[in-house]
């Protein structure tokens, strides 16, 4: 059927900011979901409060508006936009959940508003644990043997039931969120109440355990006329017991069977028909017994999910667009492949190669906390490599996590490794070495119960190492055996490392003997239809599927698997960069190996190449499509680390030079700048070792900040006071960063302001493009802090101060395209702490907050443009306040007090518009789910917190300055007391630092005085 005209205006919700389990996967779904609806003629509007997305850019929606998601402020959209619908399914586990809010409180109802894509029902019985079982056995699909309960006095009778282990499995949350499996009573009691607390509806089924099952998920898509497709199969290399967005997962699913698939594929119909989702896609989850094939249904998302993203990438089947049009009356027979124009929507694809995807992690941003792995999930991000086999596939996704830990794990004695077999991280690089030492794979299938294929795809690598180092001199190796050799996934480096070479030596001699990749295509088919859209994939065969254009083509290097430090803001400016050089007339060329991002969607860039970020890959593809330019300051760390290697190797870096990048991200060059200059800058020296480091501590005197070069999102940055706390940090930081940094030692301004500044420049002129102000004091990470634009408390003198200073530091360092840079105000002047000559997490709040796409302008630059031609000639004044606060993933990892220093701990951000700067605060901490009360009570602990006491009392709270058992709707605590804890494990408001304490107050005193929800007016996002 044709698309509904009775639909005018459809409400998009987003998933706010990113945070573990719910990430770049949304802004991806949502983006795609915006640009459908609108080329079919249908106004779009949004909610999303996280400034960092393609999502929220001001062209995408017919109106964007930066608010919480709650569902004070969604209403307040809808009385003022009067959509005819809701579409909730593509903003994650959030926009169902606040959707169903909605529905349960009349709003939908009172506005005539329709909920498409799922029905509540359908929403009820996908998401309700005990509906869904309930369901399943209507349907005779069997699920594991459990029992939803309400309370700990029914869980506690039920597990003498199931006995030990159990899992425990929250409804409605996100991610795992409050679940786990209980091995002990006393971790069941622990794990239930923590699940019931999580849970919205508070309750929690509690199941038979299935450790050690295999896992497959498939995505399903189902529309009105009730015809459902298979999008793909993907199969958990981890067993049961690991959460799936920790797990590497492959697709196709490689050991089933074809009768055990279509169980399977029988299964998932019967099941998206019962539930009742008729427009848009599914993630259904099951588990196989290895012993019996017995089959359970464990979960289903009647919504776009997490692995949806994956499936899209790695079929080429964009899942989130095709799910926006059904939600609007299409039937999939009716929708055309974008990639081959000749078959519909409805053919199930067909790939003809095998995808492997890595989680990444960030244990070492939490010391202390345990890492394994577990149903809750803990991954930051991940990678997706694509290969012919499941061995290049997964060599290829190992390369891409960048985390080289060869030496480590070869220097562990076999009991360590052996050590690490429980479900972590590290275990298949000790799975690995165990292989190549020789462990047998039933021992390691004993100890892992990872599949035993999978093992034995690992051993045959290893095998191929062997041989490898057999072959004889490598200057002799025929074509055939390098084209082998390569299929099988090695890289330069490793072959190197093998045969006793460099990485170098190894290219030149793989390049005299011809031994160069071709690129395939994904192409939804198999290759039985031609494939119209340029989205490929390197490998080692005979005919090569890119199509050369004779346009000037830009080569832009993206991120690669997100992390803490560096997110989805980098995504954002390599898409700009992508948009300002296609406007431009370039064709643009995307690497990147992120499958959740915009930057990977096959119709973002001209042409996409799904490879790793590393010097071989990337140089293969210079090599390949000999761009004009290849810009590499917009993707973060992971480009700017290839930079000056690529230059060497003749690729033809535009914009800042890697000899700029150099002089500032080196801190020993820097600081001869700044002084050649006359910046001022904290009283400080860099330090090549660990004995010079601790001689010139001496000299400087404590405390100091400890910072090594070449780092991101602070790591391994600390505030020393003593003698032994650096000797211990040394240690660490040797240990933790790659190579031998050099680390700069300066004095710790304590209590001064810190201000973060973006600038552009030409080369010829420079224009500070924004100031932020912090909330927290210096000490406190810049991606960890809230922080204010325009700033509130400074001179004009003082910020016009900055703004020169910054200007000549760029014109100075030659810098062509963005600078961030960073300063601590102390008695009244600048101290400069570094200067990052490229894009910074900064940039898409900026963007926003002024409504200058800073991105695009970097890119023209690097282009040859000049400021004065792209129309910036002085700093953007904003007519409003907009405030930035981050969201952190302390209840993801046990045990560690939600405690902010140097080093940068939170996944994402939101951010809050207002004309008063407390009310754009206040709007900015709903946003990141800190949720501030107006009534109710609270408790201030530390010292010189009168004043945000008394402020507080005269908004209407009850303020006390002890903690008594129960825990307060506000808890201030700048103490670091273990109450903290306590508060964010029981979803209440905390604050730990004291600038953040009096912004806090003045917040909600400011927001009292103003009514009703301290909201002063929905604020549209203008240009």
């Amino acid at each position: 059927m044709p698309k509904r005209t009775d639909l005018q205006t459809i409400l998009i919700l987003g998933s706010g900011p990113i945070q573990i389990g719910q990430a770049a996967e949304f802004d991806y779904s949502g983006t795609q979901a915006l640009k459908a609806l609108k080329s079919e003629g249908y106004r779009v509007i949004l909610v999303n409060s996280n400034p960092a997305t393609i999502m929220t850019d001001p062209d995408l929606a017919d109106a964007t508006y930066l608010e919480p998601l709650t569902p004070e402020f969604v209403r307040r959209v809808i009385e003022k936009e009067r959509p005819d619908a809701v579409l909730p399914t593509l903003g994650g586990q959030t926009a169902l959940n606040l959707a169903m809010e909605l529905h349960e409180n009349g709003t939908l109802e009172e506005f005539g508003v329709e909920l498409i894509g799922a029905n509540a029902e359908a929403i009820h019985k996908g998401e309700d644990r005990e509906a869904f079982q309930a369901a399943m056995q209507k349907i005779g699909v069997e699920t594991a043997r459990g029992k939803m309960v309400h309370s700990m006095e029914e869980a506690i009778e039920y597990q003498k039931e199931l006995g030990l282990p159990v899992v425990i499995r929250p409804s409605f949350t996100l991610g795992g969120t409050g679940g786990g499996i209980a091995h002990t009573y006393e971790d069941f009691l622990k794990i239930t109440e923590g699940g019931l607390r999580d849970s919205p509806v508070t309750s929690v089924l509690l199941e038979e355990s299935i450790l050690g099952w295999k896992e497959y998920e498939l995505e399903v898509m189902r529309d009105t006329a009730d015809t459902v497709v298979i999008i793909t199969s993907i199969e958990n290399f981890d067993p049961m017991g690991v959460h799936t967005g920790d797990s590497i997962t492959v697709a196709p699913a490689q050991t089933l069977s074809d009768v055990e698939y279509q169980e399977l594929r029988d299964q998932s119909l019967k099941i998206i028909r019962e539930i009742g989702v008729d427009t848009g896609g599914s993630n259904i989850q099951y588990a196989v017994n290895p012993e019996d094939g017995r089959v359970i249904v464990i979960e289903m998302n009647p919504r776009v999910s997490r692995s949806s993203a994956l499936a899209s990438k790695a079929t080429g089947f964009p899942i989130a667009k095709i799910a926006a049009l059904l939600a609007v009356g299409y039937h999939l027979d009716e929708l055309p492949n974008d990639i081959t124009k000749e078959t519909p929507a409805a053919f199930e694809p067909t790939i003809d190669y095998v995808v492997t995807k890595i989680p990444r992690f960030a244990f070492e941003k939490f010391p202390g906390t345990p890492d394994a792995l577990g149903t809750q999930m803990r991954s930051v991000g991940e990678v997706m490599a694509i290969g012919r086999t499941f061995k290049e596939s997964l060599q290829k996704a190992l390369r891409s996590i960048e985390a080289d830990v060869r030496g480590e794990f070869a220097a562990m004695t076999r009991d360590e490794l052996r050590s690490l077999l429980y479900p972590n991280p590290r275990r298949i690089e000790a799975v690995i070495e165990l292989i190549r030492r020789g462990e047998s794979v039933d021992a390691l299938h004993d100890a892992t119960k990872i599949n035993t294929w999978f093992l034995n795809q690992i051993r045959e690598i290893i095998d191929a190492e062997k041989e490898i180092a057999a072959l004889g001199p490598i200057a002799e190796w025929k074509y055939e055996y390098w084209r082998e050799i390569k299929r099988l996934g090695f890289s330069d480096a490793r072959l190197g490392e093998i045969v006793n070479l460099s990485e170098l030596q190894v290219r030149e001699l793989r390049k005299k003997a011809k031994a160069t990749p071709v690129y395939k295509t994904v192409d939804t088919c198999a290759a039985e239809f031609e494939a119209f859209t340029p989205y490929h994939y390197s490998t080692y065969e005979w005919e090569d599927e890119v199509r050369s254009t004779d346009k000037p083509k830009v080569v832009i290097l993206g991120s690669g698997p997100n992390r803490i430090g560096q997110g989805v803001e980098f995504d954002y400016a390599t898409v700009h960069a992508v948009w300002a050089l296609q406007e431009a007339g370039y064709e643009t060329i995307m690497v990147n190996s992120n499958p959740e991002t915009v930057s990977t969607d096959y119709d973002t860039a001209d042409r996409l190449y799904f490879e790793p970020l590393t010097f071989e890959d990337v140089m293969n593809i210079i090599e390949h499509e000999k761009p004009v330019g290849v810009i590499v300051q917009l993707g973060g760390q992971t480009p700017l680390k290839l930079a000056q290697r690529l230059a060497d190797a003749g690729a033809p870096i535009i914009g800042t030079s890697p000899e700029t990048i150099h002089q500032a991200e080196d801190r020993a060059s820097f600081n001869e700048l700044c002084e050649r200059l006359g910046i001022p800058q904290p009283l400080g020296k860099v330090a090549a070792t660990p004995t010079q480091a601790e001689r010139l501590a001496e000299e400087l005197g404590f405390p100091l900040m400890a910072r090594p070069s070449y780092v991101l999102g602070g790591r391994a940055m600390r505030t020393v006071r003593s003698m032994p706390e650096l000797k211990t940090y040394l240690k660490e930081v040797y240990a933790a960063v790659e190579g031998q940094p050099s680390i700069l030692l300066d004095q710790f301004l304590e209590g001064a302001l810190e201000l973060d500044v973006d600038c552009l420049c030409d080369g010829q002129s420079a224009v500070v493009a924004g100031i932020m102000e912090h909330i927290e004091a210096a000490g406190v990470h810049s991606g960890d802090s809230a922080c204010i634009i325009p700033p509130v408390s400074l001179s004009a003198e003082l910020l016009e101060t900055v703004k020169k200073t910054t200007e000549r530091l760029a014109l100075e360092l030659g810098v062509r395209g963005l600078m961030n840079v960073q300063y601590a105000v102390k008695d009244g002047v600048p101290y400069i702490l570094e200067a990052n000559p490229r894009a910074s997490r900064t940039v898409p709040y900026v963007s926003k907050a002024t409504g200058h796409p800073l991105a695009k302008y970097a890119a023209r630059i690097a282009a040859g443009e000049t400021l004065e031609q792209i129309g910036l000639r002085e700093t953007p004044v904003p007519g409003m306040y907009s405030v930035k606060e981050v969201h952190l993933p302390f209840l993801k990892f046990a045990g560690v007090q939600p405690i902010l220093g140097p080093e940068m701990k939170s996944t994402g951000e939101s951010m809050g518009i207002d004309r008063d700067p407390y009310l754009a605060f206040y709007r900015a901490q709903i946003g990141a789910k800190n949720m501030l009360p107006l009534s109710g009570s609270a408790v201030v602990l530390g010292e010189g917190l009168d004043d945000v006491a008394a402020m507080l009392e005269s908004a209407g709270l009850s303020v006390s300055r002890e903690a008594g058992q129960d825990l307060p709707d506000l808890l201030i605590d700048t103490t670091e007391s273990g109450l903290l804890r306590q508060a964010l494990e029981r979803g209440k408001a905390i604050v730990t630092t004291r600038e953040a304490a009096e912004w806090t107050a003045k917040a909600i005193k400011v927001a009292v005085d103003a009514g009703e929800l301290g909201v002063t007016g929905l604020q549209e996002w203008v240009k």
